[in-house]
């Protein structure tokens, strides 16, 4: 999962985007408005983490502006305005949660995996495909019964393609939605990491979730 978090306040920017790495997901930053509208024109973010004071353009205006746009990526409002009138104003600007500071950190990672469900159909952070269970909020990943451990970015990555089960993902989807754009590392980090998931999650049954499609990338699948 990717995030844009737009936080003026420096320090508390790289502690949230820290705190999104560690749970695995892909965090870009930024500190004005403007240049969230710019980073949200040159990549597609699951979820903008979005101040509402800032220099340039307010947080509200750059909501106001990315549903003009089309774009409907959920928005989690920060801000230490608290007054329910302010609340209203950022919910009908088009922002759909509002989380004031100072907050709990258990509270924030909780909403972003809310708002990430709007995308799919999942009423819950579990995810099923045949014998195969994620669980996003515990953490886990168990097939028939049995626990499989995952690095971080494996855990991205299977958690990207359960979200998107039945969908073709191609190389630059899974690299877009993985990684920021600090990212400098060779061209087959991909296949390496379904590599590496394919080996933990396939072998052993006879029945394989991971599919190849030659020429276009992976789905993950349960055939018949």
């Amino acid at each position: 999962m990717r995030v844009l978090v737009v936080e003026d306040e420096k320090t508390l920017n790289r502690i949230i985007t820290e705190a999104l790495e560690d749970e695995g997901y892909s965090a870009d930053s930024c500190f004005n408005g403007q240049e969230a509208l710019e980073y949200c024109a040159c990549a597609r973010y699951d979820v903008v983490i979005l101040d509402v004071m800032m220099p340039k353009l307010d947080g509200l205006e750059v909501v106001r502006t990315l549903r003009r746009q089309g774009d409907n990526t959920p928005v989690l409002f920060l801000t230490a305005r608290d007054s329910v009138e302010d609340r209203v104003e950022g919910l009908e600007s088009g922002g759909d949660y509002y989380l004031v500071k100072p907050f709990d950190f258990r509270e924030l990672m909780a909403v972003v995996r809310v708002m990430a469900r709007k995308t799919t159909d999942n009423r819950s952070n579990v995810y099923t495909v045949g014998d195969l269970v994620l669980d996003a909020a515990a953490h886990t990943v168990s097939r028939a019964g049995k626990a499989i451990e995952l690095t971080a970015k494996e855990f991205a990555l299977l958690e990207y393609m359960m979200r998107n089960r039945g969908v073709v993902l191609t190389r630059e989807m899974i690299e877009n939605n993985l990684w920021n754009f600090e990212y400098e590392g060779g061209t087959n980090i991909v296949d390496v990491y379904v590599g590496y998931l394919r080996r933990k999650m396939d072998t052993g049954f006879d029945k394989k979730l991971i599919h190849t499609v030659w020429g276009a990338g992976w789905v993950l699948r349960e055939d018949p």
